[in-house]
């Protein structure tokens, strides 16, 4: 029996909703109404000290005006800190999480200036001849200051976008071991959006192309947690003046008029101009708009127990 389709809208409440933002909200939302499935608001404020008091409620206020409103209650990543734990404590019992003393300044003395999106490849300083299940030291015996997940010996990833089509890379050589627990005592993007993706249900997730070079790791982390990995659709992105993804952090600025930011964001999804007067009207015309820019998407797909939109 096909998976019930369950997608999600994950904003870090580091700032309002942008131009951006609105783009991966609508398409998100617009595939689960497409799919006849569920869409639902999971705030990602993990890494508190970037987040200003307020600005998740900002964001869910502006989804309201949108009209992309949750079928479900909201999530907060803050407030589910015992899962990460859970899932920490389960690879490290199966030796497939390690301590590391590593600093950022040593990393970077190790191979110069080899460096990948401002992310150093972690050379495997402190990783274990074999794995350790249990193992709560280095192997240096220094203080840990961080936990990454010991990788498989193969760690090449082919993955299917269902718009990029086929993806691959090579997750040991071009990005290593990558961080569980950071230093500072958070948790790490990629466990924690792993384990909220397999505790949500999430069978879809829609996002910016900007985390495509994300997938591999939350795929290999998936297959280490044994969860099942969700369809990927990473979208196109929305460009500042200078050619660079627009962000809080190049200027980008808060929304504006509900009806012109769903209008703009469809322009980028590739949808057509939809006569319409209010978002209500507007959202209502481009779901089926939707499954027709969807169809151009690639067609081979290996996760076949995913959903289609079931017949009408």
């Amino acid at each position: 029996m096909p998976l019930a389709y369950r997608g999600r809208f994950a904003p870090s409440p580091t700032g309002p909703l942008h131009a951006g933002s609105v783009v991966a909200a609508l398409a998100s939302w617009l595939d689960a109404r497409w799919h006849g499935g569920r869409w639902l608001v999971r705030i990602e404020d993990v890494d508190g000290p970037r987040c200003p008091a307020g600005t998740d409620r900002l964001i869910l206020q502006q989804l309201a005006a949108l009209g992309l409103q949750a079928d479900e209650p909201v999530q907060w990543q803050s407030q589910r800190s015992v899962l990460y734990e859970a899932a920490l404590q389960r690879l490290m019992a199966r030796g497939l999480a390690y301590p590391c003393a590593c600093t950022r300044a040593e990393l970077a003395a190790a191979h110069g200036p080899r460096a990948r999106h401002g992310e150093l490849v972690y050379p495997g300083t402190c990783r274990p001849a074999e794995p350790s299940p249990g193992a709560l030291l280095t192997p240096s015996g220094r203080p840990t200051r961080a936990w990454r997940l010991r990788l498989p010996d193969d760690a090449r990833v082919l993955w299917q976008d269902r718009r990029l089509g086929s993806q691959e890379q090579d997750v040991a050589r071009q990005v290593g071991d990558f961080v569980l627990r950071r230093a500072d005592g958070l948790w790490a993007y990629q466990l924690a959006v792993v384990v909220d993706d397999f505790e949500q249900g999430i069978s879809d997730v829609v996002r910016g192309e900007d985390l495509a070079d994300n997938t591999p790791r939350q795929i290999l982390l998936q297959r280490s947690l044994g969860v099942p990995t969700p369809r990927y659709l990473h979208l196109p992105l929305v460009l500042a003046p200078d050619g660079s993804k627009l962000s809080k952090q190049n200027g980008a600025q808060a929304i504006g008029e509900p009806l012109n930011e769903l209008r703009a964001a469809g322009r980028t999804l590739g949808l057509p101009e939809l006569p319409a007067h209010t978002v209500a009207d507007w959202l209502a015309r481009a779901v089926p708009a939707w499954g027709d820019t969807i169809r151009a998407f690639p067609r081979s797909d290996p996760h076949a127990n995913h959903p289609e939109r079931p017949a009408v």
